[in-house]
């Protein structure tokens, strides 16, 4: 027993198990997640429930769990929907108060632009206040394409024309404070730009008259009949899509599912994040991280060839690495303060009063925006590519440099033709490790440049494209 003991196979044995169980736990989580991801966009069965005391729930059944209190009895939570109608989107039921349940085949589900979901069954499409069509869901998806049509002409015209013209009226007015701010209050300068700015309003006087057209044009409307004999009258113009789980097909569900996946992907969010897509969050975020990528790696790949391979090795450098080390664990927040302090009140303000004088008091650059929220991650960064490049660094060989001084070589020519490419593969390491935790992290990002809801993104089509200033989505949140 001794021997084994002392050969250490049980101790082989024992990280190999607790390597084991780590990876169980990993995948099981993983699984978890998966498993309750994958049925979110599966169009459920919609269920018609009667209660005893004749209340009538129309929705899929969301969850079924234990009445507190009763042993033995159930309750299910039926997503009712229709928000603007009832109130409230989820109902719990007792089973034992079910007196029947039903699986209508003319039910439908509604998805909206607002208000959340609308559940019932198509009464009648209205077109300027007569009757245009018979009841049925195959009438109001024809008329879905034109409808989105109509909502991506009118969001073209408003973040489209109408912005440019907005980012250009806002260009003039500064131009004028910042005369105004110089002593000049008339002039040549002064006429050009009001004439400008008369010219830029006509523009806007133009494009709100057709967006006003487009939306008078939007006439047809849907009655859906929901419980209760309530009805709603709902513009199709609002109606983001319409389905009947109860009579599709397996094919037809997995084809809806799809799509629904890939919107989720590449649309913008609405209904204050809980509908819609998350692309202004993805986009933000690697955004984000390239920036902090295109940072932190010269600075931490520089001050780690610096201390290995140029500094005087003693207590300077002994102490430097020290800090280094301490910095790696350091609590985020504590970043994210000294983000707000120094780069957003003291450079950020600093920037704004030599820069950008005539938007005071408005902050152009003394507030949240993505660079400030790149930078902030570089210091938090920074340790991580400097310790593995430094871990790199001291595993290559001395002979690999006396080599290449030996053949004469200079120093610099040995750094860049021998020692980087053999301490590239711990270059990426650092920086993927790096990337990985500034993805993922949320307390310094909240206080430096993250918003719930960002109606514009970082990179546009207006002057000067990439907009530094601006504050952005993540898709990690707390």
């Amino acid at each position: 027993m001794k021997a084994l003991w002392r050969s250490g196979e049980p101790f082989v044995w024992l990280t190999g198990g607790a390597l084991a169980v780590a990876l169980i736990m990993v995948a099981g989580l993983v699984g978890i997640i998966v498993v309750s991801a994958l049925g979110f966009f599966w169009p459920a069965t919609v269920v018609r429930v009667t209660l005893r005391d004749g209340k009538v729930l129309t929705g899929p059944i969301a969850a079924r769990e234990r009445v507190p209190g009763k042993a033995g009895e159930y309750r299910i939570k039926v997503r009712v929907a229709n928000r603007d109608l009832y109130g409230e989107d989820f109902v719990w039921a007792d089973e034992a108060q079910i007196a029947r349940r039903e699986v209508p085949a003319d039910v439908v589900v509604v998805e909206r632009t607002e208000w959340g979901w609308l559940i019932g069954t198509v009464k009648e499409i209205r077109e300027g206040g007569t009757t245009a069509a018979s009841p049925g869901i195959g009438e109001l998806q024809r008329r879905l394409p034109e409808a989105a049509r109509l909502r991506g002409d009118i969001r073209r015209i408003e973040r489209g024309d109408i912005g440019a013209i907005n980012h250009e009226q806002e260009h003039v007015r500064l131009r004028l404070r910042r005369l105004e701010l110089e002593g000049v209050t008339s002039g040549p300068d002064v006429e050009a730009l009001q004439a400008r700015m008369a010219a830029l309003q006509t523009r806007y006087t133009t494009q709100e008259a057709r967006l006003a057209a487009l939306r008078q044009g939007q006439t047809a409307v849907v009655v859906i009949a929901a419980d209760g004999g309530k009805e709603k009258a709902l513009p199709i113009a609002q109606v983001v899509d319409v389905y009947a789980p109860n009579t599709m097909s397996a094919g037809a569900k997995a084809l809806h599912y799809a799509a629904k996946a890939w919107s989720f992907v590449v649309d913008d969010p609405r209904e204050s994040n809980t509908e819609g897509g998350v692309f202004p969050a993805i986009f933000g975020t690697v955004m984000m991280v390239m920036i902090m990528s295109a940072l932190v790696t010269p600075l931490g790949v520089l001050a780690a060839f610096y201390l290995r391979e140029y500094a005087r090795q003693g207590t300077f450098v002994s102490a430097v690495r020290i800090a280094v080390n301490n910095l790696a664990g350091v609590p985020s927040i504590v970043f994210g303060v000294f983000g707000v302090g120094f780069f957003i009140y003291f450079v950020g303000g600093s920037i704004d009063r030599l820069f950008f004088p005539e938007a005071l008091p408005t902050p152009t650059f003394g507030t949240g925006g993505i660079l400030w929220a790149s930078l902030t991650l570089a210091l938090l960064t920074i340790p991580v590519v400097i310790v593995a490049t430094e871990e790199g660094l001291a595993a290559i060989p001395r002979g690999t440099r006396e080599a290449s001084l030996a053949l004469g070589a200079t120093k610099l020519e040995t750094t860049l033709r021998v020692v980087l490419p053999a301490v590239m593969p711990s270059i990426l390491t650092g920086l993927i490790l790096a990337m990985a935790r500034a993805a993922g992290e949320v307390a310094p990002l909240m206080i430096t440049g993250v918003v719930k809801l960002a109606p514009a993104l970082p990179i546009d089509g207006a002057w000067p494209f990439l907009h530094l200033d601006r504050k952005f989505m993540q898709s990690v949140r707390a």
